[in-house]
């Protein structure tokens, strides 16, 4: 199989061994999204790895297609940027406590919702440590 790509720059398509890991890594998960028979559950870590930040938008918005369209998405990031990009009902944070993990939900504590209802955004939140427990100590 030849891959080829073109970029409206270039007169001539160039191969897949001339582009960066990070396209080649958003071109593979475009194609997975859109899938004419999507898989029930999708299961990713860390998509932000070898991808230009500016992309985790476009990237949160095509799993949130995905997931609109039937297929479930556990996402699991650590990249403030990719947060940036999801809504309140979609982001929870796992807490360690006395060798027990407990689930919480972002749409469930009264502070972060209330921010994001002002307009923040979930990542900025994240940095400035309000997922309580998140973040060892």
């Amino acid at each position: 199989m030849l891959l080829r790509f073109q970029d409206g720059a270039f007169q001539d398509p160039f191969l897949a061994r001339h582009v960066s890991d990070g396209t080649i890594k958003m071109f593979a998960y475009l194609i997975l999204l859109h899938d004419p028979k999507p898989y029930p559950l999708l299961c990713v870590e860390e998509p932000e790895n070898q991808l230009y930040p500016r992309l985790l938008t476009e990237l949160a918005e095509e799993f949130r297609e995905y997931a609109n369209r039937g297929g479930q998405v556990f996402i699991s990031t650590h990249s403030p940027d990719f947060l940036n990009a999801t809504e309140l009902d979609e982001v929870f944070w796992l807490v360690k406590d006395q060798g027990y993990t407990a689930i919480r939900r972002a749409k469930d504590d009264p502070q972060i919702k209330s921010y994001m209802d002002e307009g923040d955004q979930m990542g900025y939140l994240w940095k400035q440590g309000f997922f309580e427990g998140a973040d060892p100590r």
